[in-house]
């Protein structure tokens, strides 16, 4: 047998990452790495709790309501006690909330993460979005940082903060469901730019901050979805800064209305191409209040509502969304269906509410 046949062959080494056939444990190599990937995960989330944590506060509510019983004695009241979550966003004591949460409350107490407590006073709420702004007397609070709502993308990690159920700085972490979703308010009005995740929410989350990984705040959550699992909602912080600006400066959000009942109507293909509509559908005028602007601009019942300053009204939705700040100070050309005609008259709408 000659030398080169005693020679063994050369062997590639190749890694296993198939199970162990005798049912112990992996590699400490593949461990590791996957020690390392729940680690970041781990890390990613504690650190956002670290930061925005602090700022997180239970706010605990109190009512007054009149029982029947009360009412056949003279009009006492009772009190319905409630609790909620928010976070401070200026170091002098501004907090941002949930709507339903502060709105209408006799009395509003918040508790720090510290312990430290403080009566609070309501600046002003929105139940159209649900968001509220209550004041406590302080300096040098922590505070959470404003994201920005436009650049998060559905998937990435998304932390929620608050108390649920009375359980104080729970933390709780999932992804981003979706953006852009729409939720009906308790007003009847439509919430806009809303985004959806999988992070656990319970009763008394409402008004707690939805971070990124960054630690940064990207919404206010504001509803779940009881018969559903993994289905919760919150209000966009983009949203949030638009609506906080007005109620510091004005003590609520300014909308206007034009005095019209409506509802939503379909447009028949014919009636579409007729009119080079770009909808096909628009809102049914199905009656007007005398003295208000679509009655000085001479609106009917009946009339079909498809456009407003030339940008396309499909819905009722849509027209609210055009009854903004910018248009009281302003008249808009508003084209509008009558029989066989298509008109156009300008509406100047005024304030919901009267400016109260």
């Amino acid at each position: 047998m000659t030398a080169r046949a005693l020679r063994r062959p050369r062997l590639a080494l190749v890694e296993d990452h198939s199970p162990p056939r005798d049912g112990g444990s992996r590699r400490s190599e593949d461990v590791g790495s996957d020690e390392g990937l729940l680690d970041a995960y781990s890390n990613a989330v504690v650190s956002a709790a670290d930061k925005v944590g602090p700022a997180v506060v239970k706010i605990d509510v109190k009512r007054r309501a009149a029982s029947p019983q009360g009412l056949q004695q003279g009009g006492s009241q009772r009190e319905i006690a409630g609790s909620g979550s928010g976070f401070i966003f200026t170091p002098d004591g501004l907090i941002l909330t949930n709507s339903h949460v502060a709105g209408g409350a006799a009395k509003l107490e918040v508790a720090l993460a510290d312990g430290q407590a403080f009566d609070a006073d309501l600046v002003g709420d929105d139940p159209h979005t649900d968001l509220a702004v209550i004041r406590i007397s302080g300096a040098r609070l922590p505070t959470a940082t404003l994201g920005v709502s436009r650049h998060v993308r559905v998937g990435q990690l998304a932390i929620a903060i608050g108390n649920p159920f009375g359980f104080e700085c729970t933390v709780t972490a999932g992804v981003v469901s979706a953006l852009g979703r729409s939720l009906r308010a308790q007003s009847g009005r439509l919430i806009d730019d809303v985004i959806q995740t999988d992070a656990a929410l319970n009763p008394g989350n409402s008004g707690g901050p939805l971070v990124s990984s960054k630690g940064e705040v990207i919404g206010v959550n504001t509803a779940i979805i009881m018969a559903a699992q993994g289905i919760c909602f919150a209000t966009s912080i983009d949203t949030a800064k638009l609506v906080v600006s007005q109620l510091l400066r004005h003590g609520r959000v300014r909308r206007g209305i034009i005095g019209v009942a409506g509802q939503n109507t379909p447009l028949s293909r014919r009636t579409v191409r007729h009119f080079d509509l770009p909808v096909e559908s628009g809102v049914r005028v199905t009656s007007v209040e005398l003295g208000s602007p679509a009655h000085s601009a001479g609106l009917e019942d009946g009339d079909v509502i498809v456009a407003w300053d030339d940008k396309p009204i499909a819905s009722i939705d849509e027209l609210h969304r055009q009854l903004t700040e910018q248009y009281l100070d302003r008249a808009a050309e508003v084209t509008l269906l009558r029989r066989t005609q298509k008109l156009t008259r300008r509406i100047s709408p005024v304030e919901l509410g009267g400016g109260r």
